[in-house]
């Protein structure tokens, strides 16, 4: 029997861990792509954290003309997905009660891909991390970077009848909790290093080499 001592001790650590095990809740199963930055899961919508992909009825003006830029988005996110496994890794949820997350399909951080096609913008004020990509995108005049486009939100200000609206609750999406470690020093402190793609813990922000193994042990020069 813990000692009040041990409780009081005990009961810390899971106050510590509370936060990293709310981070870690990731959803997997049948998935398809509802516009270019929305997937379904499920009866559970999924908006990709930290970019904003032109709506699904959005156009774009090029020299030829009008393109249809959102429906090729769509199409682009859809093929990303297909015969890919998926996950989502739960951030926030956002006013429309879809689930704000990062998806990988595979290996694919789909968030990356989107904004590295040209279908979508970063979002800075939510994440830094694809503003290299956009600027990638906009120098290679990929997408809509080689067309005429209102940003996404400004054309859902202009046609608010287009809004995202709640996905109607089915089958729910299934939800489970996986290890979450910041870096590898985390992982190697708690003996789960290395950790090979596919298993609880993975990262690929963790697997430096991508050859699909983080946090491998130190190579030591000859």
């Amino acid at each position: 029997m813990l000692s009040y001592a041990g409780m009081r001790t005990t009961l810390a650590i899971l106050l510590i861990c509370m936060p990293a095990m709310i981070q870690a809740q990731v959803y997997t199963g049948s998935v398809y792509a509802i516009d270019g930055d929305t997937l379904e899961i499920g009866g559970d919508r999924f908006r990709l954290h930290g970019i904003d992909a032109v709506e699904k009825a959005q156009t774009c003006m090029t020299d030829a003309g009008v393109w249809n830029c959102g429906s090729e988005a769509t199409a682009t996110l859809a093929a990303l997905v297909d015969g890919r496994p998926v996950e989502c890794r739960q951030v926030e949820r956002d006013k429309y009660d879809r689930i704000v997350a990062t998806c990988h399909a595979g290996r694919i951080d789909l968030s990356q891909a989107m904004v590295d096609a040209g279908y979508a913008v970063a979002l800075p004020h939510f994440s830094d991390a694809y503003i290299a990509d956009e600027a990638r995108a906009k120098a290679g005049s990929r997408g809509i970077w080689a067309s005429r486009f209102d940003l996404p939100a400004d054309w859902r200000a202009a046609h608010p009848d287009a809004a995202p609206r709640p996905a109607p609750r089915r089958k729910p999406a299934v939800a489970r909790y996986a290890p979450y470690y910041r870096d590898c020093n985390e992982a190697r402190a708690a003996g789960a290093a290395p950790i090979y793609h596919g298993q609880p813990g993975y990262r690929p922000e963790m697997d430096g080499d991508n050859d699909g193994i983080a946090c491998e042990p130190y190579r030591r020069r000859r």
